[in-house]
């Protein structure tokens, strides 16, 4: 029998986790920008240095920079998801005006789900749904003509709402509007205009057999009288979160603590007193609010190593949240499904950020420090 070291440690034994009962769908955000890397962000994962002392950088993905655009390659995504308690991946899609000799356009990034999800195998043992990421990207516009708007809706209805894996709430396609500010920039503030344009998209989805569209708006941006508007102009059907960052800053330089985090996540859900959306309880919203989790947040990737580190605080700058271990999202994880459960049935739903966003330290791919276990504790809560 081998002896232990006199100066070894046992491993200490986490606290039990109080797991409300129930069932409750998890929407994760899918990030879908890790193709062939020539022309992926992988580079920048697999180049990313630490910024100060005991960063962890750079991550390192368990399954390698796989191609996500290879059906095989996503099938066994889609075959891990199901079996840890994911029910949809929402993706972040990206659609601007066509494209003109001096500007790119058109569809963006949309090569992992039309070519990797939607001819997986295994495509609806996870469903999809669509998160209209409309924010600008370089000189590519978020706030598109209001004719491909038309078109947009056109191609969402048949290309994707028609597919049997789509994501439906209560039978009606969720899909999601990521800037509610950008979106009425298409119309240049008219809301008579874009009422209409998101009326239209309702007539397009029932006449297409579904019982109504889904409407959910992210609440980022969403504050002041922006957000009363946005629940005059249309029937919004629910709202939630992309990301904790967006309600709370981080607390601290270069760290700020994961517990602490999800705290005043939650606080500000129950009590308000947050930015973009949440400055009043989130239960006064006219309609469901699904709360949020999110994995962990570390974009200094993205910054590609350069200089100013200690000096600038814009994006992709600024602190990383450290401490945000299996089993603390696993706490965040039950604290959000007890919110959950107090919604209707049809509307018992909270988002995950992220599955795979390596840009923004906030993923539950597996990598080479845990494994698997940020996905063994998302099974323990919602399987």
């Amino acid at each position: 029998m081998a002896c232990k070291n006199k100066d070894s440690q046992p491993e200490k034994e986490e606290p039990q986790v109080d797991i409300p009962e129930g069932k409750v769908q998890v929407g994760v955000y899918y990030f879908p920008n890790w193709g062939p890397v020539f022309r992926s962000e992988w580079p920048l994962i697999r180049d990313a240095k630490p910024r100060f002392t005991g960063h962890k950088q750079p991550k390192k993905p368990l399954w390698g920079f796989e191609n996500e655009e290879d059906p095989a390659v996503m099938a066994k995504k889609i075959d891990v998801a199901s079996q840890h308690g994911v029910d949809a991946f929402i993706f972040c899609w990206y659609y601007f005006d066509p494209p003109t000799l001096e500007h790119p356009g058109g569809k963006y990034l949309s090569e992992a789900l039309e070519n990797g999800f939607m001819q997986a195998p295994n495509a609806g043992d996870v469903s999809f749904a669509l998160m209209w990421a409309n924010h600008d990207v370089g000189e590519m516009k978020g706030a598109i003509q209001p004719e491909t708007f038309e078109e947009m809706t056109d191609y969402i209805v048949e290309r994707y709402f028609k597919h049997p894996a789509y994501w439906k709430v209560d039978g009606c396609p969720y899909f999601s509007i990521y800037e509610f500010d950008t979106f009425l920039k298409i119309f240049n503030g008219n809301v008579a205009s874009a009422r209409h344009a998101l009326e239209r998209f309702r007539e397009k989805v029932k006449a297409a057999g579904f019982p109504d569209l889904h409407l959910n708006l992210v609440l980022w941006g969403l504050k002041g009288e922006l957000l009363t508007k946005a629940f005059e102009i249309t029937t919004v059907n629910s709202t939630t979160s992309y990301v904790w960052i967006h309600h709370n800053a981080l607390q601290g330089f270069p760290t700020a603590q994961y517990d602490a985090e999800a705290h005043k996540y939650f606080n500000s859900v129950a009590y308000g007193g947050a930015s973009n959306g949440l400055e009043n309880p989130a239960n006064t919203l006219p309609v469901p609010y699904y709360p949020n989790v999110t994995m962990g947040w570390d974009s200094s990737p993205r910054t590609r190593n350069a200089d100013g580190w200690n000096e600038r605080r814009d994006y992709p700058f600024g602190a990383v949240m450290v401490n945000n271990t299996p089993y603390a999202f696993k706490k965040a994880l039950a604290k959000a499904k007890g919110l959950a459960l107090q919604h209707e049935e049809q509307h018992r739903i909270l988002t995950v950020n992220a599955w795979n966003e390596w840009g923004e330290g906030s993923y539950l791919e597996p990598d080479e420090e845990y494994g698997f276990k940020y996905l063994e504790a998302l099974a323990e809560v919602f399987r």
